[in-house]
Formats: structure tokens, C-alpha cells, sequence
């Protein structure tokens, strides 16, 4: 048996193999159909051109990589989702729902050809560099990426190296280069603030395994006293998304009952409807949910089913529009797949796949300029700063007597109002001077004042 054969032998046994788990992987009874041929055809062509390129090439090719790297142009030419991942990758994307990693803080996909910024997480250098959702990473350390993968690479690395990321941005004719420090980014996914008494805001940054637990939690803490909330305002601003089991369960604690979500794929296993039950008490407070063009997969499944259910008032700009599902299956030798099965739809079968959640009230982010934060607004003559005006009816003895001493404690006291409650990670004078947060404060006080009203 010549060189040549026993070569072509190797290609084709390892063909054969591609061809039984990739029966396996899509559910196609691995028997022959009419199909099958021109499968088979394909391949006996692939293994033409394999051989030529190890035979031929001007470069010495790794027969491995040649086929690793048709794998993954056979899966990112289905969709910019489906992917193979090599070990380093697959225990990468262990590690990004449950434990920690180092980089610049960014999710992105293949977006029209680029490599695109889904959104910044927050705290994170990209975040604080200024980088934003809709961004196009062109070049790496002056380098051309390839795709998604190489992307990733080149980015992530050991905490307190440089990286210099050139940015294309929409409106700007020029590319920005970014030389960010590399840090660990940090995996905590809940944050949250009492803005005032009784209304919570909670921002969601991405659905890991422990999201609603600290949801949970959070709402709890923003109710001192057991004084449960008049209104929550839920930001899933920037989030990329994450866990699918955990925008189910988010969506489910402020629903009852219902559909929530269901995925549609080709296969029956892959078809499924999620439903509510009812959820614990006290949770029925009014919600807005803010979303915005980072706003992506799980975070879109929790916006549409409080809208569909008229169970929130949705608030902000357009969402991503990533509606389909992709399940993660190990291979061997530590490679794993990333493969979309299905397509998902709100709970009135609706499809955001590339259109996104249309806000109920769209209100763009607005960033205050330093100038209007200098601008001091013109003071108003009020009638106490008239001359000789009238005072008000003097008050009884008893809460006159009353009034005093309350004054007396303010002054010693100094300040008797409620102390801000955050958890640490968030400013409130930040979270103050952002229109779309305030802009959503003012909707859930006036519905409360209206609620009043009514009864």
C-alpha cells in the first residue's frame, strides 16, 4: 500500500467519523437516504481538496487544524451563533457563568461581517474607557482578527497586561484605539439601590446561576422594616444575556400564571412552552423595565414576557433582537459545541429575531454635558422673601410646643431623613443624574399617587 493511499485511508476514516457524529449531533438516522449521496459527495470532494493543501501547500499544514478550522466554517456559516469550541474555549465559557476571568469586559458576536460590541460590562476598563454597544472591533495589538474566536483570544489575558483594541464606531469617520489594562471581570450580576422610600431599582448585568437568588435577595434588603416596595425599576440595560433557566425564573417570580416563553427548533426535543406559577407574595408591585440596543437574549426574554403580560411598562430604545437558542454539548477531548436549536417567541408568539423589544415609551439615554452640570438654574422670589409678607396662622400651643422640639432635633440631629441604601457598587448621585432611570422613578411615583387617587 503506497504512501498516498494510506494517507487518502486516514482522511476518509476520520470523514466517516465526522459523518456518525454529526448524525448523531442533529438527530439524522445515520442510514443511508437519497440525501445521504450527495452528502457523501461533498465529502469525497473536501478530501480532495484536504489532500492537496497537505500535499501542495506552499507552508507545512497541520492536517488537525485544516479540519478544525472547516469545522468551524461549516458551523459559523449557519448562523453568527454556532460555533465550535476549541478546550480553551469551552472552559472559558464554563467559567463565564459561573467563576471569574480576565480581560477587557466586553460581549460581543459577528454582527454584518464584524466582529461587534453587544455591550460593556459595567465597572469593568472597557466600561470605563468608554467603549459601547454597537462598536466594531477591528484590530487587536495592530492586528486584523479573523473571527469571533481570535477575537476572544486576543483580548482576554493575564491580569495587569496591556491591550490596544481599535474601535470603529458609527458617526466617527476615523478608528479609535483603546489601550486598556487587562483585569479580572468581575462575575456579580445583580446590583441595587432604594432611589427613594418604597422604589427599588435592580440592574441586572447578565443571567448566571445565581441571578435570581440575588434578585431575591436584593428586593429583600430594599425593604427595611418589612415595608414592602411600591414599584421597582429592572435595568437590563447593556446585558448581553446568559442563562436561559434564569430569565425563565427571573420572569417567573413577577408572573402567575401563563406562558413565559416558548422555543420552536426542528426537532420535537427541541420544541417547548415554559409556563409561570404563581410566585411569592408580595412581588406584585408595579415594574418599568429599561432595555437598550445592548440589551440581548435573556434579557429580551424577560422584557417581552412582562410586556406581553402587561405586567411592566417597558421603557428605553430597541433591544438586540437575538431570538434564537443555542444549546452547549461537550465533544471529546475537551472540545465542545455551541449549536443553535431553536428559535424563541414571547408569550404572544412573538419572534424578536433581528428585531428586537419595541419600548412601550422610548426615551433616549441622554449624558449630561459638564456644562449643564454648571449651569446653576435662576432662583425664583418666592413670597417669604417679600418684605413685610404675612406669616402663616400661628399654630396651637401643644404642636407649637411640638414643632419646637422637632426643630431642636433636626438641629442637634442634623438630619432625621432615611439613610440611602445601595449595595455598595452604585453612585447614587450617578444614578440621580441618568434621564432614563429618573424618567422611570417619575412614572412609577405617579402611578402610585394615581393609585391613591382611584380608591
Amino acid at each position: 500500500m503506497t504512501r498516498g493511499t494510506k494517507h487518502r485511508l486516514k482522511i476518509w476514516s476520520l470523514m466517516i467519523v465526522a459523518v456518525i457524529v454529526w448524525s448523531v449531533w442533529t438527530g439524522v438516522d445515520p442510514n443511508l437516504t437519497a440525501s445521504d449521496d450527495e452528502t457523501y459527495k461533498g465529502l469525497k470532494l473536501f478530501t480532495d481538496v484536504l489532500e492537496l493543501v497537505e500535499r501542495n501547500y506552499v507552508d507545512e499544514v497541520d492536517g488537525k487544524k485544516l479540519i478544525e478550522n472547516a469545522i468551524q466554517g461549516m458551523l459559523q456559516g449557519l448562523d453568527p451563533h454556532s460555533t465550535l469550541l476549541p478546550p480553551e474555549a469551552f472552559k472559558e465559557l464554563q467559567l463565564d457563568t459561573q467563576g471569574e476571568f480576565t480581560g477587557i469586559g466586553v460581549s460581543i458576536t459577528m454582527r454584518d461581517g464584524f466582529i461587534t460590541v453587544i455591550s460593556p460590562i459595567d465597572g469593568t476598563p472597557a466600561y470605563r474607557a468608554g467603549i459601547k454597544a454597537g462598536d466594531r472591533i477591528l484590530k487587536v495589538d495592530g492586528e486584523t482578527v479573523k473571527d469571533l474566536r481570535d477575537a476572544v483570544n486576543r483580548i482576554r489575558g493575564p491580569k495587569g497586561t496591556k491591550v490596544t483594541v481599535t474601535i470603529g464606531r458609527e458617526g466617527i469617520a476615523d478608528p479609535m484605539d483603546f489601550t486598556l489594562v487587562r483585569d479580572v471581570i468581575p462575575i456579580e450580576s445583580v446590583r441595587w439601590a432604594l432611589l427613594k422610600p418604597g422604589f427599588g431599582y435592580v440592574w441586572i448585568t447578565n443571567f448566571r446561576e445565581n441571578t435570581t437568588a440575588d434578585l431575591k435577595q436584593a428586593i429583600r434588603k430594599m425593604e427595611p422594616d418589612g415595608k414592602l416596595l411600591k414599584g421597582l425599576i429592572l435595568d437590563l440595560r447593556d446585558n448581553p444575556g446568559g442563562l436561559l433557566n434564569q430569565a425563565i425564573d427571573v420572569s417567573d417570580l413577577f408572573l402567575d400564571s401563563g406562558k413565559i416563553l416558548s422555543i420552536k427548533g426542528r426537532l420535537k426535543r427541541n420544541t417547548k412552552v415554559f409556563k409561570a406559577h404563581p410566585g411569592p407574595p408580595g412581588y406584585d408591585f408595579p415594574i418599568v423595565v429599561l432595555i437598550n440596543g445592548g440589551s440581548a437574549s435573556a434579557s429580551e426574554i424577560v422584557a417581552g414576557a412582562l410586556q406581553d403580560h402587561k405586567r411592566a411598562l417597558i421603557m428605553g430604545t430597541t433591544s438586540f433582537g437575538k431570538g434564537s437558542v443555542q444549546n452547549v454539548e461537550a465533544l471529546r477531548d475537551g472540545y465542545g459545541i455551541k449549536l443553535t436549536i431553536a428559535r424563541y417567541y414571547t408569550p404572544n408568539d412573538r419572534s424578536i429575531q433581528a428585531k428586537g423589544i419595541e419600548p412601550d415609551i422610548v426615551v433616549e439615554f441622554k449624558r449630561p454635558s459638564e456644562k449643564e452640570k454648571k449651569k446653576k438654574r435662576p432662583k425664583h422670589l418666592k413670597e417669604k422673601d417679600l418684605r413685610n409678607h404675612l406669616e402663616a396662622e400661628p399654630p396651637p400651643k401643644a404642636k407649637k410646643e411640638k414643632a419646637d422640639k422637632n426643630k431642636s432635633t433636626r438641629k442637634s440631629g442634623k438630619k432625621k431623613k432615611q439613610k440611602e441604601l445601595t449595595d455598595g457598587t452604585l453612585s447614587m448621585k450617578r444614578l440621580r443624574s441618568d434621564n432614563q432611570i429618573t424618567r422611570a422613578l417619575d412614572v412609577l411615583v405617579s402611578f402610585d399617587i394615581f393609585g391613591h387617587i382611584r380608591k
